[in-house]
């Protein structure tokens, strides 16, 4: 004989109460001959919870407004995402060429490869922030997947409820998307493929389809071109898939900037903390170009294998604002190489600064070579 719904709950509540658990459920079904996946499917509407049963039909009503009738994606949030002017940031490498993408409002994803801290990524911020564009950055990790950028289900206030990834909020908003570090991704960044195609996104999770609103547009930023790190430079990157690279028509190859622009970087950094302000601390900026330049040129050549970035650079100049000391200053930020790279660079400074003195620990002859 089929027994009803309705015959199962109000037995159930004499028996229990208005809340019952599997364990209670069990019990019934022993008692009663019934099969216990049928009694619970029959149960479905009253369920409150792994193993846990609410009877009573208006509590069970409220609980099922809650989580299957709640609204099915969380407002967006308005913000302003336009990234803020930087007044150290100085025009150089790929800058010009990047702005007049974004500022065409095409459809144009781009990739900028080149060695750490030469200002990939700042330089897309700042195109942003003059063109009055907003951005959404993304960091991609070996963890990165398709919740994290296009969205998925989050519990709001007890309800679960779809929340869009940054990729769909740049689509609405017609923003920029900057996947930074794009070559540390998995193969779960393929995702992103129809997408990088201008075609917008399927949500297949709430059955929406997403357009892309006019002026979205990619940007990835990578230390490497998507092949891997042959020389063990940037450990984690990956192999990345050719279908995904091929859909992006442009890839900008960023070098450190030159001398000269490089002097203006260190100086506008140094003017917007109020430092070096003497001509003794000017010639100390020039020097430490002059110095970055002879190492990066030996690295190319492969005479030695670590190089001094402008990021590097930026650090000593800030770390000299602190200690004031200009052989602390370079010690503690070059302090992060190996015993022989570290000895090689100062001793290589003392030669392109008539004032600098070694550190103490720093007079032992160096086993890397002669660099200048």
């Amino acid at each position: 004989m089929t027994i009803s719904a309705d015959y199962i709950r109000t037995s159930l509540q004499e028996a229990y109460g208005e809340s019952v658990t599997a364990a209670d459920v069990r019990a019934w079904c022993a008692m009663n001959g019934s099969n216990y996946q049928t009694v619970t499917n029959k149960l479905s509407d009253f369920k409150t919870g792994r193993g846990k049963w609410n009877l009573t039909i208006q509590e069970a009503r409220v609980q099922f407004e809650q989580t299957v009738k709640a609204p099915s994606t969380i407002p967006p949030v308005e913000q302003n995402l336009i990234p803020l002017k930087d007044d150290s940031f100085v025009k150089f490498g790929n800058f010009a060429d990047i702005k007049k993408i974004i500022e065409s409002r095409v459809f144009y994803p781009s990739f900028i490869t080149g060695l750490s801290g030469n200002g990939k990524t700042f330089s897309v911020e700042q195109a942003c922030a003059a063109l009055g564009r907003e951005l959404i950055r993304v960091n991609i990790t070996i963890e990165t997947d398709e919740d994290d950028l296009i969205g998925g289900f989050r519990l709001v206030d007890g309800a679960t409820v779809w929340h869009n990834g940054p990729v769909v909020e740049a689509l609405q908003r017609g923003a920029i998307l900057l996947l930074d570090e794009i070559d540390l991704a998995s193969n779960k960044i393929l995702c992103l493929q129809s997408i990088l195609e201008g075609k917008g996104v399927f949500l297949k999770k709430i059955g929406k389809f997403v357009q892309p609103t006019p002026g979205f547009n990619v940007i990835a930023t990578a230390n490497t071109k998507g092949k891997g790190s042959d020389d063990g430079r940037f450990i984690g990157t990956n192999v990345l898939n050719e279908a995904f690279l091929e859909r992006f028509p442009v890839t900008f190859e960023q070098e450190y900037p030159t001398a000269t622009n490089e002097y203006k970087i260190l100086y506008k950094v140094a003017s917007s903390i109020g430092a070096f302000t003497t001509p003794s601390d000017l010639d100390f900026l020039k020097r430490l170009c002059d110095w970055a330049d002879i190492i990066r040129k030996t690295f190319y050549d492969g005479g030695i294998e670590e190089i001094i970035s402008t990021r590097r650079l930026v650090h000593i100049v800030k770390a000299y604002n602190i200690f004031g000391d200009k052989a602390k200053a370079i010690q503690v930020c070059l302090n992060r190489f190996d015993d022989e790279t570290k000895q090689a660079f100062l001793e290589l400074y003392d030669k392109v600064d008539a004032d600098f003195q070694l550190p103490v620990e720093g007079v032992q002859e160096s086993s890397v070579g002669d660099l200048s």
